[in-house]
């Protein structure tokens, strides 16, 4: 699972008002190289939540951020690195109200909820219930 998936993730658990960001507990992360996209970089730079971006890479920084550092190709090469290479294969991520730790095993998050977990109360067709959510953020500039 790469950094850019982890900053979109959210605990979906009953009652749960903040489930962002999600904390991680790493066992393996690896590299994988990916080419440099400069424009691809400069897009989600506004996407992301960049403290929860920071706290989940832990090697990067500054802790707060600014559209003029995308000028800088130093800062360019970090971002894409801890953003798009480093992948936890194995580990957790865990809701920052309740401790719910949700497994990530070959670097696939299971954020499936027990069935006392739902959010609506209701079982799905299948008996699961999934609670990725996706979230957009801004970055003032």
């Amino acid at each position: 699972m790469r950094l850019l998936t982890h900053n979109m993730l959210s605990s979906n658990i009953k009652g749960v008002v903040n489930g962002f960001p999600l904390r991680i507990e790493a066992e393996k992360v690896v590299e994988k190289t990916v080419e440099m996209n400069g424009e691809f970089l400069k897009k989600m730079f506004e996407k992301i939540d960049w403290k929860a971006f920071v706290d989940a890479s832990r090697a990067m920084g500054p802790e707060e951020a600014d559209c003029s550092m995308l000028d800088s190709d130093e800062f360019l090469n970090r971002f894409h690195h801890a953003l798009l290479e480093l992948h936890l294969e194995e580990g957790a991520l865990v809701c920052p109200e309740t401790g719910r730790r949700f497994p990530v095993n070959k670097g696939i998050p299971n954020m499936l909820l027990h069935e006392d977990e739902d959010t609506d109360g209701e079982d799905s067709k299948d008996g699961l219930t999934d609670i990725w959510k996706v979230g957009v953020f801004s970055v003032t500039g």
